[in-house]
């Protein structure tokens, strides 16, 4: 029998009239959610909404009586955000032949005319069980399927064979390694500054796969039905619903404030977010501060009830799992691989007991958490840690031997962080938690930045992860109680946000921490200096000269003692680190060696000039020459023109490959330029010597600028006899590891251009960043005569973008100062660089200055 023709008439008229009845609808839910703004209202709404559109075309379509249309997903769920795709599954009896394929093509082809997102799948119940059999998602799909229209017996003979196959524990399983794989994608944390609102950890997919294990095993439909069940208690019920109605809010606003199915609380939208939401700024944050904050504390409690939950689904899914409990100490026992208590009012009685479970399980490797019940309790429990219970000796004795462990102090810190364990023990750590730092480079809040940055100390103790940086894991593992470091690491960035100096602030607080847990005074003393100092090794070596004897003396001055010294350097890697994985490279780890072993030469008697290795390094550089079969005496022309600053500021291997470069050509008529992939792909080198010429350095910079590098540091020399000799880092902003393809571009095309006057390139116009415009940094300027009174000091901070430094070169060039080296640090999108000049027209408070200063912070400001 031949199917009815199409009523295309029909389906065009059906078509235009659901297309105004979705945009009346759409405008009049959007009016009353903003009116008086109900989660479930709202969403529920809209899935009516296109519940009746698409049953108009589907029967405008004129569908076969025997076959279903079902909703599947959230759809199927009945919520549907404001720009949600909508997942349809057409249920058939059999396969569909040729007219039938070509009727539903038309049915999927007029709900996209109405203005829909569709995602569809066309399929048999035996290809809905087999599909579901093969991906987890599919699975999911299917168990929130929602008849439409179509043959209800059909509908309900799929519901009948889906749930007959569908395997609870293997369901459960593969739920549990889908979160897993999600959170890894995450990188396991709720609090990078622009999480995703439901794919994070603590975000709507955590709710919704909570609900999807209750539906699957039959445990109930709503939170209600587990409170009942005394899966979870009904406070938490409450909670959970508070916060899944948070979420909802905050999803929905982002759809409508995108315009398009957004789900990254990007900084784009976070203000006006905040805003929508009712939040205000406060003295000393911004209105989306405070919004973050709130949201990053319902995700740290959504990922603690999921854990909770989890695990008391899984005692009722698998409930002969696991042996009898093997009993601990009078407090604990171990209940199948997972850390118990053995009275309910265990808490109650021995307040002690919340730290004490911590070290347990660092303790015992063989523990890989803790029970439900003994997480809920802990949970509920925390308040106990208050002011008596931080006097206690025990207490204090306990909090020590956790940090003193040899295993699992990350793990423990991070749980006792989660569970609110810490902010509780530590009063300072509360104003920093789930905190955020719009400086630009930090991708993490506050207790988390601080948490990578212990992690990172942590692993220099670690055999496993020696060959990352064999030297620091050698220093660590050489530097008497290591654990020391551990506090210093907790306490450097405790006092931010606070207003004023963070980190004079952060002394304090460590002082008080050292007091009351009976820290002998030398330990007291370090861990207080490294608070105080946490930024001083990279402000020396990122900023200043550290080729100049004096610099490296100053330092070794403020360090005092090797100990300090080695301390500093181990927290100030781990720190750096723990910004973000953008701000860390290899060229910033040379300069904190270089400035590492100057100072450590130093503090053990040598003079500056030993510290700074002069003889070493022409030594090296000999031996070097040598070994690159460079007869004895080859170097001797080129050096007699260089002075001791150029074999200070250079290091043995670079000093060896200038000279094979240009021991023959000392004179060299026309300009040489070369070029070479730096140490472990981190840049690129590049050496230009030619006769010194007017606006040199203008010139170079924007060559390196129209190319699209990122110049991170600048070594400008001059010789006796009137010769640039300069040295480039370069980096490609968008971390191309392919060097080696520019290496010949910029030796030709540069030497070429450097042969012939002309005016500078001038680097392409880019875009600044989302981060930078919603987040600008006011540009700083200071331009200060050093120690001797002969040389000036320039410093700048701004907002890093293409041709910053180009900006720069031309109104030092403007202005006839002369650039002696540069110190180039990028920090996320943020600049600090360092100048030191010299100019016939500077002096102190002279008119001139105030002059190039403000140039300079018209070239800066964006």
């Amino acid at each position: 029998m031949h199917p009815a023709p199409l009523p295309v008439d029909a389906i065009q008229a059906a078509i235009a009239e659901a297309r105004e009845d979705l945009a009346r609808g759409r405008a009049r839910i959007r009016a009353a959610y903003e009116a008086h703004p109900a989660t479930s209202r709202m969403l529920r709404g809209r899935a009516h909404l296109v519940d009746e559109a698409i049953s108009g075309v589907w029967r405008a379509c004129a569908m076969p009586d025997d076959i279903a249309l079902v909703a599947v997903g959230g759809y199927g769920r009945g919520e549907l955000f404001p720009c949600s795709d909508v997942d349809l599954m057409i249920l058939l009896p059999s396969a569909a032949d040729g007219a039938l394929q070509g009727r539903l093509a038309t049915l999927v082809g007029a709900l996209w005319d109405i203005g829909l997102e569709i995602g569809h799948s066309v399929r048999t119940p035996d290809e809905c069980i087999e599909a579901a059999e093969q991906d987890i998602t599919v699975q999911t799909n299917l168990l929130e399927a929602r008849f439409l229209d179509g043959n209800r017996a059909l509908f309900g003979e799929f519901v009948t064979r889906y749930r007959a196959s569908l395997d609870v524990r293997e369901f459960f399983k593969a739920k549990q390694l889908e979160q897993e794989r999600r959170y890894a994608r995450f990188e396991d944390t709720p609090y990078s500054l622009e999480p995703n609102c439901k794919e994070s950890p603590g975000g709507l997919r955590d709710i919704q796969m909570l609900g999807w294990i209750a539906r699957a095993a039959g445990l109930g439909r709503n939170w209600q039905d587990l409170a009942r069940r005394r899966l979870i208690t009904g406070a938490e019920a409450r909670n959970l619903r508070s916060i899944e109605r948070f979420l909802q809010h905050v999803r929905i606003r982002l759809h409508y404030l995108a315009g398009r199915m957004e789900d990254r609380l990007l900084f784009d939208y976070q203000e006006k977010l905040a805003h929508a939401m009712g939040f205000e700024a406060t003295a000393a944050k911004r209105a989306s501060e405070v919004f973050m904050q709130h949201y990053y504390i319902n995700a740290k409690k959504i990922t603690l009830t999921n854990a909770i939950l989890l695990q008391n689904y899984a005692g009722e899914i698998f409930p002969a799992r696991g042996g009898p409990a093997i009993v601990i100490n009078d407090r604990f026992q171990a209940v199948r691989e997972l850390l118990d208590m053995r009275d309910e009012d265990l808490f109650e009685r021995h307040p002690s007991a919340l730290l004490e479970c911590f070290l347990i399980l660092q303790q015992r490797s063989e523990l890989t958490g803790m029970t439900a019940r003994t997480l809920r309790a802990l949970w509920l429990n925390r308040t106990r840690v208050n002011a008596a219970f931080r006097a206690d000796p025990k207490n204090r004795a306990l909090f020590l031997e956790i940090l003193q462990q040899k295993r699992g102090i990350v793990h423990e810190f991070r749980r006792m962080n989660q569970y609110g364990i810490l902010s509780a023990y530590l009063p300072p750590w509360r104003r920093i938690l789930c905190q955020m730092q719009h400086d630009l480079f930090h991708v993490y809040t506050v207790d988390q930045h601080i948490l990578m940055v212990l992690r990172n100390v942590r692993r220099f103790m670690m055999g496993e992860h020696a060959h990352e940086y064999p030297l620091m894991t050698r220093l660590m593992l050489g530097f008497h109680r290591q654990w020391l470091l551990y506090i210093a690491a907790l306490f450097h960035d405790i006092a931010k946000g606070r207003g004023g100096d963070h980190s004079r602030l952060g002394m304090g607080e460590a002082r008080d921490f050292c007091e009351h847990h009976g820290l002998a005074p030398e330990d007291r003393d370090l861990v207080v200096w490294l608070v105080e100092h946490h930024l001083t090794m990279s402000h020396f070596a990122q900023k200043e000269d550290t080729s100049d004897p004096a610099v490296i003396r100053r330092f070794a001055e403020t360090v005092h003692s090797e100990r300090r010294l080695v301390a500093l350097y181990l927290l100030t890697h781990a720190d750096i680190r723990g910004t973000s994985p953008k701000v860390w490279n290899g060229w910033k780890g040379k300069l904190l060696e270089d400035l590492f072993f100057a100072t450590q030469r130093l503090l053990r008697g040598a003079t500056p000039q030993q510290a700074l290795g002069l003889d070493d390094r022409q030594e090296d550089a000999r031996a070097l020459l040598r070994y690159y079969g460079l007869r004895p005496g080859v170097e001797v022309p080129l050096w007699a023109q260089l002075d001791a600053v150029y074999f200070m500021r250079h290091s043995p291997e670079e000093i060896a490959w200038h000279s094979r470069t240009l021991y023959f050509r000392p004179d060299a008529d026309e300009p040489v330029v070369k070029a070479r992939v730096a140490e472990e792909d981190h840049g690129v080198q590049v050496m230009v010597f030619t006769r010194d010429q007017k606006d040199l350095f203008v010139r170079l910079t924007g060559f390196f600028g129209r190319l699209g590098f990122s110049i991170l540091d600048a070594k400008v020399h001059t010789t006796r006899h009137g010769y640039a000799l300069d040295s480039f880092m370069l980096q490609d902003p968008g971390n191309d590891p392919h060097y080696r393809d520019v290496i010949n571009l910029i030796e030709h095309e540069l030497a070429e251009r450097l042969k012939k006057p002309g005016a500078p390139d001038r680097p392409a116009e880019g875009r600044l960043s989302r981060h930078v415009k919603h987040f600008p940094i006011t540009p700083q300027v200071s331009l200060e005569p050093d120690e001797s009174g002969k040389q000036f000091i320039l410093s700048l901070t701004a907002a890093d973008r293409p041709g910053l430094l180009f900006a720069v070169a031309e109104v030092l060039a403007r202005n006839e100062i002369r650039l002696h080296t540069a110190k180039i640090a990028t920090l996320g999108e943020r600049v600090e660089d360092t100048f030191l000049v010299s100019g016939t027209g500077l002096t102190r408070n002279d008119a001139h200055v105030v002059r190039i200063e403000r140039e300079l912070l018209e070239r800066l400001q964006i």
